[in-house]
């Protein structure tokens, strides 16, 4: 199987955690939640991008690359663990940070912001909000060849072309091997479904390892029928890519667009109480733009029935809590304080 035989850059040494949710099924009185700890993936602060990176990385290693470049919102959680793999592998690398919301980026932010800082990207490149960001990338590749003489390896953002969306695809492999391990089986996995990486990867891996269970996106961004389509795209394209005859029927592309809120990064009050109710539950720290919104998706489609109180259900955790530090304003302390 060419899954099993690309080039690979191996980030994390294990396994992502398994675990129940108990607290979190007790206080929605709903379906066994369980959660796949993709949060605690490899790289600087975790996430998902870690999966997308071994393999992308790879290649651009294996294309003799010296530095790489990439887009991503101003929080963007791809953008931090691109930075810090290409730090562990002796790149250097640029940013392209994209205003999604007016106003939205700010030199002296917290979160993953700070982190480009820290970990030392070469240079961001801000697009502004209504730029066209394709521009905006031509213009940063040029400007960094023009001071180089070299143009930079170009990685799309959230890594999410077939390659990368095989880190995903090989993730269903683990997952099925713990719950063999475990004898667990789910009937549903709920995912963030954003640049499509991980909702199109994770259904090319149901289609190449018969996964029976269904896949559930909750929309970060697009409308449903916007969403839908990439992912069906990205999908068949990976398998394609990795040279599978498997088949994604339309009815396997699951999106929910109803808890994108205001719009891309802006948290609303079911965002705001799925962070809340993760941490006081669970002690798990969930992200205001991705993580956030899919648990809001997940907590709306218990409340309103879509799950019997028999079915077990998967949250995969797809990181992102360094861009948590950036919505301190969002969270009030609710908890009294004195001195002692």
């Amino acid at each position: 199987m060419k899954l099993l035989d690309l080039p690979r850059r191996i980030y994390t040494e294990f396994a992502t955690p398994l675990e129940p949710m108990p607290r979190l099924s007790k206080a929605l009185g709903g379906p066994e939640i369980w959660i796949k700890r993709d949060d605690q993936l490899g790289l600087a602060g975790g996430g998902n991008k870690t999966r997308k990176l071994e393999y992308v990385m790879a290649e651009a290693l294996a294309a003799g690359a010296k530095a790489v470049m990439t887009v991503g919102a101003v929080q963007s959680n791809h953008c931090r663990l691109t930075l810090a793999a290409a730090r562990r592998e002796g790149l250097k690398c640029y940013l392209v940070v994209e205003e999604r919301v007016q106003g939205s980026y700010s030199r002296e932010a917290s979160g993953n912001n700070f982190l480009f800082h820290l970990l030392g990207a070469e240079r961001l490149f801000v697009s502004p909000f209504g730029a066209d960001i394709k521009q905006s990338i031509a213009k940063a590749r040029a400007a960094v060849k023009q001071e180089t003489g070299a143009e930079p390896w170009f990685i799309p953002g959230g890594a999410s072309n077939p390659l990368g969306a095989t880190g995903y695809a090989a993730a269903v492999l683990e997952l099925l091997g713990q719950c063999q391990q475990r004898q667990l089986a789910f009937d549903d996995i709920v995912v963030a479904s954003g640049s499509g990486g991980t909702h199109g990867g994770l259904l090319a891996g149901k289609a190449l390892f018969n996964w029976p269970g269904r896949i559930l996106g909750i929309s970060t961004r697009h409308p449903e029928s916007v969403q839908a389509a990439h992912i069906a795209g990205l999908a068949r394209e990976t398998l394609a890519f990795l040279e599978s005859d498997a088949a994604i029927p339309d009815a396997w592309v699951s999106v929910g667009d109803e808890w994108v809120g205001p719009g891309y990064s802006i948290p609303d009050a079911s965002t705001l109480e799925a962070v809340n109710l993760f941490a006081s539950e669970e002690g798990i720290l969930l992200d205001p733009t991705y993580t956030g919104k899919t648990a809001a998706g997940l907590i709306g489609m218990i409340r309103r029935g879509d799950f019997s109180a028999d079915d077990k259900v998967l949250f995969w955790h797809t990181g992102g809590w360094p861009a948590l530090f950036a919505y301190g304003k969002d969270f009030p302390p609710n908890r009294p304080s004195a001195s002692v």
